[in-house]
């Protein structure tokens, strides 16, 4: 059962102030996914507190250090869109199911994955730097 949208709002804002497009079904992740060209940043957003103490403020502000960055920022919720979230998933195989998580696609193949187990611990600017260097490198 999805988490109550007055909880997630707040927290899928957070992304979306930043320029973050909200995946909200299957068919909205796969017709941006499949067949993509440029580079494809996605954030399997989360209500758990990782994601609210590192990864929304690391992935923010990897987006807005300025440097290279994605064609497009996307976001899908774990425990919301439950048909989006297991659509993105199988765009990550073969890494397992986690959240938060973030990936970095560079036409329609995975180049970067931060799995929750190298988020937890971790500071929002450990993070940030993480991905800033993924956008050197892919972007």
């Amino acid at each position: 059962m999805p988490y109550p949208e007055m909880l997630v709002a707040p927290m899928r804002q957070q992304l979306e102030n930043v320029g973050f497009k909200s995946l909200m079904s299957a068919a909205d992740v796969e017709s941006i996914l499949q067949n993509a060209s440029g580079t494809q940043l996605l954030v399997f957003n989360s209500v758990c507190g990782c994601a609210a103490g590192t990864a929304r403020p690391g992935v923010i502000a990897a987006v807005n250090a300025g440097f290279k960055q994605p064609t497009e920022l996307l976001t899908v919720f774990a425990g919301q869109e439950v048909d989006a979230v297991a659509k993105a998933r199988e765009f990550t195989a073969p890494y397992p199911p986690s959240s938060p998580a973030i990936a970095l696609f560079k036409d329609g193949n995975l180049v970067h994955f931060v799995e929750r187990h190298m988020i937890e611990g971790k500071s929002a600017e450990m993070i940030a730097e993480n991905l800033k260097a993924a956008f050197e490198e892919y972007c």
